[in-house]
């Protein structure tokens, strides 16, 4: 086995990205990181390795267990790295989510809203989002 394996290679091998182009991309960027300092696709990674992924507005904290170089099962592939990432920042988008009302419901058979009716919506979450502004004013 490889003392290294390109970065962009193992982070698609287990599945932190989709595939490997957008792995590549993730480096190209400067979203992935050892050490503070922005890696390249092709730089390697050791066993021991601690990487820093910034992904759909996380930051990811993960340690290399194994290397691997081919895609595998998702249930080998967390067995490749540990997860570092703080549950602060996993939780980070929920309390945005919190307190907020659910989707709007329409009364079954009811057809779309005419343009008039989607109008009036409209304004209507307008008014409320102007309220709530005020009120944290």
């Amino acid at each position: 086995m490889a003392a290294s394996v390109r970065v962009d290679k193992w982070l698609w091998s287990v599945r932190i990205f989709k595939s490997r182009s957008i792995s590549a991309t993730a480096c190209k960027s400067n979203h992935v990181h050892r050490d503070g300092k922005a890696l390249k696709p092709s730089a390697g990674v050791e066993i021991g390795d601690r990487l820093e992924i910034k992904k759909n507005g996380y930051n990811y904290e993960i340690e290399v267990l194994k290397l691997i170089e081919k895609r595998v099962g998702a249930p080998i592939a967390v067995e490749c790295y540990k997860d570092h990432t703080p549950a602060e920042e996993l939780n980070k988008f929920e309390s945005w989510f919190v307190g907020k009302a659910s989707a709007e419901k329409r009364e079954r058979g009811a057809g779309r809203p005419t343009k008039k009716e989607r109008r009036e919506i409209t304004d209507f979450k307008y008014e409320v989002r102007e309220e709530e502004d005020d009120d944290l004013d």
